[in-house]
């Protein structure tokens, strides 16, 4: 398939977005809750397609989290406690970059977790999100593939791109040779983890354009109908000409660069 013109993607995501807020009325309405967690290989594209969901929503109710490395009180926690916080209430939607099972990804393979801690992590995890389910939650677990030739040209790109440096780090470097544990350590994953109730969904972001628009398009066809008319606002004429900024005070405009 040709790749899509950025018009032609432009085009296909606002339609998209108009759904998403359709939901988004919808789990309002109802009080449901939405969790999402986004996994993959790195570069794969995590972030661009949270910020497409989460963009065009109202950010008091969809949520992003992307979780940094635990603190020392943390690591002494139950390996689940630092996530619960995070999760949805009624009507809300959270968006985890990364999740709880960076224990059965990064910090297995680069040895951040011993074997026992992933062994037990991979046999609590099916109990957590069935617990999760069990209450209402509504959860979706999305896997982002990437090849390691265009996971190649993403480094070299994040290298050289003064905007994109900060996505670059020494765990993504050591990581580079390990493509392959990666891939054997994510097969485990699944093995464990994927159930009717919290099943895995496998995205190809070899094109990140077409990986967001397929990827929100599945989300949404899982989801009931959806359709919550918008609130209908009236939004009469002002009764007089509209009035310009003016300021009595001592604080001013700053003055424009441009």
């Amino acid at each position: 398939m040709a790749k899509l013109k950025r018009k032609e993607y432009e085009q296909e995501l606002e339609k998209l977005q108009v759904e998403l807020n359709a939901a988004a009325r919808w789990l309002q309405h109802t009080g449901k809750r939405l969790l999402v967690v986004f996994e993959g290989r790195d570069t794969a594209g995590k972030g661009g397609a949270i910020n497409a969901i989460a963009d065009c929503l109202n950010p008091r109710q969809c949520h992003v989290v992307a979780l940094s490395k635990p603190s020392e009180r943390e690591l002494g926690q139950w390996y689940f406690q630092r996530y619960v916080p995070h999760l949805p209430a009624a009507g809300e939607i959270v968006l985890f970059d990364r999740s709880w099972y960076n224990r059965a990804g990064v910090e297995k393979v680069m040895g951040f977790a011993t074997p026992a801690q992933v062994k037990a992590f991979l046999a609590q995890v099916p109990v957590f999100e069935r617990q999760l389910v069990d209450d209402g939650i509504l959860l979706f677990k999305y896997w982002l593939a990437v090849d390691q030739a265009e996971q190649e040209a993403r480094f070299a790109e994040r290298l050289q791109d003064p905007l994109k440096r900060w996505k670059l780090s020494p765990i993504d470097i050591k990581a580079r040779e390990k493509y392959a544990e990666y891939g054997r350590a994510r097969d485990t994953m699944f093995k464990a983890t994927h159930h009717r109730w919290a099943p895995w969904h496998v995205v190809d972001f070899n094109d990140q354009k077409t990986g967001r628009l397929n990827l929100i398009r599945h989300l949404l066809d899982q989801l009931p109908d959806h359709h919550v008319d918008p609130l209908a606002i009236e939004f009469p004429p002002l009764a007089g000409k509209p009035g310009k900024e003016r300021y009595a005070g001592p604080v001013k405009p700053i003055k424009g660069e441009y």
